[in-house]
């Protein structure tokens, strides 16, 4: 049976400190290289503990009643360094710098020495795990073909629309075997095409076509203003939203709690459905469920309730896990709220 007002994270759910260097990892920007030391496992024993900590992110998400589960993106530095480390064409031991999203700043990340291509998987084994160990349906998330260009020093290419287009040829290959694998939704996060949109308006659409070209299964795009624990302040509106209409993506994922979002924005998107950010990941007060239902009631004179997916504004990564799942509790009872008045 089809769930009215579908609810699920954007991606990541708080980390242990038993696993990873919480505090250190907040002190950094998102990282776009690996920094394996801020694992507190060893090695050796790494993947089985973030194996554990999954199913603790698994087990949070059930308890909290969430529709559609992640896997809390666990084995992740950050959302995009895993994948992008990965690939063939990338130096990760000699980084380049890059622009962070805060003007001014730099960062290191993956340096382009070859020709960027998919070596292997890089997350199926993370659905397979996730599958079977849930009886409800699953989200996976992969970095986009755009971010990940604009996250990279280019000593190879010299020409970014080829760069991004053989990212998506990479993607595209990831996400056919991550719906093998057994997702439900597969999700690309593209923060840069709100960071960069005079770029992404020149070729952001046609890399993230080019990565779900084939792809038959339900597919989101994330767009955010950055995560709130680095990137405080939010504009009035996206710079880079009408634009997704023209994308073969099923849902967009958009955040408007923090930023007090006009959903008179979403308007522009009559093709898709909208997965609809209701919580604020910039402080630690967890909303009560009335809170949540009237951030859902704000969308509804803009979407049609059945285009509807209830999340957070972004990623839940840098929370305590109690605010986490606090918060997620109170989502999912506002979301009952709204579904009662519906008549659902």
């Amino acid at each position: 049976m089809t769930v009215l007002l579908p609810t699920t994270l954007v991606g990541s759910y708080p980390q242990p400190d038993w696993l990873i260097d919480r505090k250190r990892l907040s002190e950094v920007a998102p990282p776009r290289v690996r920094f394996r030391d801020f694992w507190r496992v060893a090695p050796e024993l790494l993947e089985q503990a973030q194996d554990d900590a999954t199913l603790l992110a698994i087990r949070d998400e059930e308890r909290a009643g969430i529709d559609i589960v992640t896997d809390g993106e666990m084995r992740r530095e950050s959302y995009s360094n895993r994948f992008a480390t990965a690939l063939d064409g990338v130096d990760i031991d000699n980084p380049g710098q890059a622009p962070t999203r805060t003007p001014g700043k730099t960062q290191p990340v993956p340096r382009i020495t070859g020709l960027v291509r998919r070596r292997h998987a890089v997350e199926a084994r993370d659905v397979t795990f996730l599958r079977a160990n849930t009886e409800r349906a699953i989200k996976i998330t992969v970095p986009g073909p755009f971010t990940m260009s604009m996250q990279t020093q280019d000593d190879y290419y010299k020409d970014e629309v080829a760069l991004a287009m053989d990212y998506a040829a990479a993607v595209n290959e990831e996400i056919k075997d991550l719906f093998a694998a057994g997702a439900s939704v597969v999700q690309i996060d593209e923060p840069y095409m709100q960071a960069r949109p005079d770029k992404a308006a020149q070729f952001g659409i046609k890399a993230l076509n080019r990565a779900l070209d084939g792809v038959t299964g339900t597919t989101a795009v994330h767009l955010c203003f950055g995560y709130a624990a680095f990137v405080k302040s939010r504009p009035e509106g996206y710079s880079f939203l009408p634009e997704l209409s023209q994308s073969t993506a099923k849902q967009i994922s958009i955040e408007t709690a923090q930023s007090n979002l006009d959903c008179k924005a979403l308007e522009a998107l009559p093709g898709k459905s909208i997965m609809l950010g209701v919580i604020d990941l910039s402080n630690h007060a967890v909303e009560t469920p009335e809170i949540v239902a009237a951030r859902i009631r704000r969308a509804l004179p803009h979407v049609a309730a059945e285009r509807l997916v209830i999340a957070p504004d972004c990623g839940m990564k840098y929370l305590p896990r109690d605010v986490a799942f606090g918060k997620l509790k109170a989502m999912v009872e506002g979301t009952k709220i709204v579904r009662r008045e519906l008549g659902a």
